[in-house]
């Protein structure tokens, strides 16, 4: 039986069954009889700012509580029809969303009707406006010879993503890379998700006079995106993985055909290694001081923690926050996400852009597309479009608007992209101070911007910390032997050495063509294959972190299971751990 590898913290999802006539911890059980019949009733998600006294307006309304919902600070009710609006008037009601699972999924969607589409946030954010313009060369702007790394899980090739002239996959640096038939494929389904905010286009697109909501297209749909998979089916991944990816892109930014000067990380650990030591912030810095714009995510740990996720916590780095739409075109009412993490006042997100119930292209058959089927959209008669929540999808957002600029002023350094997007980000009068940062994302403004003259002056991060603290509470780990990968040493089991990891991170000369670390992770070509452009292979025979070798074993997605591993628990209501921002694919916590 093949060993599976687990993140093993479990972050929040809102892939909940919901089921009425649950009791809701903390808020006392009032006693009360219904003024309508069960006819008359509808089911209801509530969000509160105050949980007594919201369930308290519910059963005064005549309605009854349910299900607790702890990721939105909310719960399910069933309510009189005629109460639905008075109850969203009540106090400690900070919202009332009729569920979605009762009586709409026979409306047929259309992207034009969501404000959280991608046919609605490209002109949202000005995106629309950007490609009806062209550059010095004449040519349209849509990120167009700007390469943008994504490290994540993969992007599988959906209709929008495979165009293998501008989708190549880099090395696969995943435990699924000893599998021919995983390699490069994401089986997971979260790079896939990413890959479309970014890149996505159907072909035939005509970006000029975008007008057909039918067509997917994400922020930067002529860039090239890049593909570097660390993540497995479940999401697990170690962080000496996500390191080794990022000094990957570096070490190849300017390869024929790559050009890569954005870099994607919809990820962040729970370190809380001072920046300035922790080497997964060190490797974003040297690749941020090597020329490449690196976006990532803030985190979604909302005001339970004081600080953003490893490595939004440096500085140097663009950390995104999640905005709310509130379901409206208009970009008045705008919040912060109230997952979407808050930092401190020392650090907190540089600015935000649309991160809820964002609707992007669907991986079938993948972890999450199993696993969560109410993050299918109701009404999509297509079946290619998934809804997910998170910082991950503001940073892509955010990565392809860094494209389109790249393409506008191939000069730009990543200070001066920074600066650009957060100097002309949209006011968000109605969020707070510090989860908005700078305010919400705004492209049309940014290449309208004259060119800032500006130079970040941090203090220099040395990561020469530990890997293990850069880990923080993740870890992969192999059920069968419940050994989990811990100390100073990644997934080959080679000792990791902080200092002269560290000089050649900076250097930019941590790969030696397949080799890092001292062990052959990948091949040393980009080839074309019968999938696109793809880069070699190698075996990993012999590795191994526990005493037992775990190479050249069959990976597949159905070996997945909801066991426990390493004293935790793969319930329902995990997806992938704290390592990918705990993005939210379920209905429950829409607008």
């Amino acid at each position: 039986m093949p060993r599976r590898y687990r993140t093993a913290l479990g972050a929040a999802s809102a892939a909940i069954a919901i089921a009425a006539g649950a009791v809701v911890p903390g808020v006392p059980a009032v006693a009360a009889t219904p003024a309508a019949t069960s006819a008359d009733l509808t089911r209801v998600i509530v969000e509160y700012s105050d949980a007594d006294a919201a369930a308290h307006a519910v059963t005064r309304a005549g309605g009854t509580v349910g299900k607790p919902l702890s990721v939105v600070d909310g719960f399910v009710a069933e309510v009189p029809n005629n109460q639905i609006a008075a109850l969203k008037a009540a106090p400690g009601v900070r919202g009332v969303t009729v569920d979605g699972k009762v009586g709409l999924e026979a409306a047929t969607w259309r992207a034009d009707g969501d404000a959280n589409s991608m046919f609605s946030v490209v002109r949202a954010t000005g995106a629309l406006d950007v490609w009806k313009k062209t550059d010095s060369s004449g040519r349209q702007l849509g990120g167009m010879g700007v390469g943008v790394a994504l490290i994540d899980s993969g992007v599988s090739q959906v209709a929008g993503l495979n165009d293998s002239t501008r989708i190549i996959n880099g090395p696969d640096l995943s435990f699924e890379s000893q599998a021919a038939n995983l390699r490069y494929v994401d089986t997971f389904g979260h790079g896939t998700h990413m890959a479309g905010l970014i890149a996505g286009r159907d072909p035939g697109t005509n970006l000029a006079t975008v007008s057909d909501p039918t067509n997917f297209t994400g922020m930067a749909p002529l860039a090239t995106l890049i593909s570097v998979k660390v993540a497995a089916a479940d999401g697990a991944t170690d962080v000496s993985q996500v390191i080794a990816a990022i000094d990957w892109v570096v070490t190849h930014r300017n390869d024929t055909g790559l050009n890569i000067k954005v870099l994607n990380l919809s990820f962040g650990t729970d370190s809380n290694q001072d920046e300035k030591l922790d080497p997964l912030s060190h490797a974003v810095e040297s690749a941020w001081k090597k020329g490449i714009t690196v976006v990532v995510s803030g985190g979604n740990d909302g005001t339970s923690r004081s600080s953003l996720s490893m490595p939004a916590a440096n500085p140097y780095v663009i950390a995104v926050g999640a905005a709310d739409s509130k379901g409206t075109d208009t970009r008045s009412d705008d919040v912060v996400a109230e997952f979407s993490s808050r930092g401190n006042a020392t650090r907190s997100v540089d600015l935000t852009a649309p991160g809820r119930s964002i609707v992007g292209l669907r991986d079938p058959g993948s972890y999450v597309d199993v696993n969560y089927p109410t993050g299918l959209v109701p009404g999509d008669t297509t079946g290619r479009y998934f809804r997910g929540s998170g910082s991950s999808q503001a940073a892509a957002i955010t990565s392809g608007a860094a494209a389109l600029l790249l393409q506008q002023r191939p000069s730009l350094t990543p200070d001066q992209v920074k600066k650009l997007l957060t100097s002309t980000a949209d006011a968000m009068p109605n969020a707070d101070a510090l989860g908005r940062g700078a305010g919400e994302l705004n492209i049309k403004k940014a290449f309208e911007a004259p060119t800032p003259t500006v130079t970040q002056s941090w203090a220099a991060s040395t990561g020469t910390g530990t890997l293990e603290a850069s880990r923080g509470t993740a870890h992969v780990a192999d059920p069968t032997s419940g050994v989990m990968l811990t100390g100073e040493k990644d997934i080959m089991g080679k000792a990791w050495n902080g200092t002269t990891w560290a000089k050649a991170a900076t250097a930019g000369t941590a790969w030696n063509g397949g080799t890092w670390n001292g062990s052959a992770w990948t091949g040393t070509t980009l080839g074309n294959g019968s999938t696109g452009k793809s880069w070699a292979a190698v075996n990993w025979s012999g590795t191994n972190w526990d005493g037992r070798t775990w190479s050249g074993r069959t990976w597949s997605g159905a070996t997945w299971d909801g066991r426990t591993w390493s004293g935790r628990t793969w319930s329902g209501n995990t997806w992938s751990g704290r390592t990918w921002s705990g993005s939210y694919w379920s209905s429950s916590i829409w607008d």
